[in-house]
């Protein structure tokens, strides 16, 4: 177990928004709850409850280990998880509900750094006093859940803000909201079929990851995840960009989709793109690589579908597409994860049919509500561009994870890659995708590694299906770059008794 560490404390004590019209998630204009959320009696209310959240965040400000007695208490819950669920969760955590920016508490009573933030869906962290003012003011409303019947003004205001953050560098007109990144996904996928008269082909990327529904377990490129799943969806995958090889790299993958575009022409109902790679490792690359590919696709009249499920607010542009400027090329665009819900945006020429989309849940009131307040913060907050807080975030990381690999070459050796090929490059990502090839990408030592962590108070998961990578997805909106020094002092000890 780790010591109490020494960093910096996390600082929860932002002030939130004032009240009334603003206070509904960064809507201002939204005729959500105006007399109850400006009510001074409920506004005092939710000033006090804030100050006791602060007060009790006070407590934590660093990494430290279970109780004497908390061990005993997480084990119960544990077996109580694998007896409901039939399988033991992954790690043994459940938290307490309370935590303090990227720190978290569990029920062990042990503190831990958050480096994966719920596969990103908690960008701002655990407690931030905005986002909780954002659910208080939500919970005023009359739905808890919001569907495509019946829906309030913010179900509207968080598509209408989505559509015009996409629509500045892309043709995307149109917003379909549903509460989970495979769902839109699946939304996304019937859109391309109906446009193409139901061609029953799907081209992705190799290592790609898109959800565990039946039919995006097998668009994407983990046997795991079909394992006893009947097998209805063809899919063509094409190889990633590797960047040891360049140009040669966009040549094989070209000629690849020639290859299949000509050997099943009129087939395939779009190429979905993950313009970084998540669950595959965290794998980059340049606008040189898709444009090609993009290019052949609407010489053949397959729609381009870019996903950003993961990467959505996480580049150091909102949209990855604008950063590569691939905008105009998109036909649908999937996001979420940080956003709390989730969306499908598409151009006019791709509004589908009515009765295609729609569904009794698009997300919970709680959810537009801090999900809107995430986005405006991310707008308005210096996140983006070469000096935004994103960059200067990954520049951190690059820093301490190049003075530990310099420290320790023993722990970083040459990662064996496909055709006898190998790469001393050890550290990758963009923005706050970062990512850590220890152990020449070995998937059992870094597994062991992974543990290590958890138990010395860092949280965190692997990418990668060979070589295999530590993933860090910290929660941007509230980590300080200076928070790596104790993360990278933990990562050190891990890594020290995992050799």
């Amino acid at each position: 177990m780790s010591p109490t560490s020494t960093a910096k404390p996390v600082d929860s004590s932002a002030s939130p928004s004032a009240a009334g019209g603003s206070s509904v998630g960064g809507a201002a204009d939204a005729p959500v709850l105006p007399s109850l959320a400006a009510n001074p009696a409920v506004r005092a209310a939710i000033d006090a409850i804030l100050k006791e959240l602060r007060a009790a965040q006070a407590t934590i400000t660093g990494a430290r280990p279970a109780s004497a007695d908390g061990a005993a208490t997480m084990a119960q819950w544990v077996s109580r998880t694998e007896a409901v669920r039939g399988r033991a969760p992954f790690y043994p955590y459940l938290g307490t509900g309370l935590g303090n920016g990227a720190l978290v508490q569990l029920v062990d009573g042990s503190v831990k750094w958050d480096m994966i933030e719920g596969i990103g869906v908690h960008m701002f962290g655990h407690g931030d006093a905005e986002m909780v003012e954002a659910a208080l003011v939500a919970s005023l409303s009359d739905l808890l859940m919001q569907g495509h019947l019946q829906f309030n003004a913010d179900s509207t205001a968080f598509a209408e803000f989505l559509v015009a953050e996409a629509s500045r560098s892309s043709a995307i007109k149109h917003c379909f909201v549903s509460n989970s990144g495979c769902m839109v996904n699946e939304a996304a996928l019937k859109v391309c079929q109906q446009k193409t008269n139901a061609a029953p082909r799907v081209i992705a990327f190799q290592d790609c990851f898109m959800g565990r529904s039946t039919t995006m377990t097998q668009i994407g490129d983990g046997p795991a995840y079909r394992q006893g799943v009947a097998l209805n969806v063809q899919v063509d995958y094409m190889p990633f960009y590797e960047p040891e090889l360049g140009s040669r790299s966009t040549e094989m993958t070209l000629w690849h989709l020639r290859q299949v575009l000509d050997r099943y022409p009129k087939h395939h109902s779009c190429f979905v793109m993950e313009l970084v790679q998540g669950e595959g490792g965290f794998n980059v690359a340049p606008r040189e690589f898709f444009l090609p590919l993009i290019e052949l696709c609407r010489d053949r009249g397959v729609p381009v579908w870019i996903d950003e499920v993961q990467t959505f607010g996480r580049t150091p542009t909102m949209f990855a597409f604008e950063g590569l400027d691939l905008g105009r090329f998109a036909d649908v665009v999937t996001m979420g994860k940080m956003s709390q819900a989730c969306a499908c945006l598409f151009t006019e020429a791709m509004n589908p049919k009515p009765g295609l989309l729609a569904g009794t849940f698009t997300a919970s009131t709680a959810a537009f509500h801090v999900g809107m307040r995430a986005l405006s913060k991310l707008k308005s907050g210096g996140f983006y561009g070469a000096q935004g807080r994103i960059a200067k975030l990954h520049e951190a990381f690059r820093t301490r994870a190049e003075a530990l690999v310099r420290k320790h070459p023993q722990w970083f050796p040459a990662v064996p890659l496909p055709f006898g090929r190998s790469t001393t490059k050890v550290i990758g990502g963009i923005g706050g995708m970062m990512r850590l090839t220890p152990f020449g990408g070995d998937k059992e030592r870094i597994s062991a590694l992974l543990k290590n962590m958890f138990e010395d108070g860092i949280i965190t998961l692997g990418c990668g299906h060979g070589p295999y990578h530590v993933r860090f997805l910290p929660p941007i909106g509230v980590m300080k770059p200076e928070h790596f020094d104790a993360v990278f002092e933990i990562l050190e000890r891990s890594l020290a008794r995992s050799s």
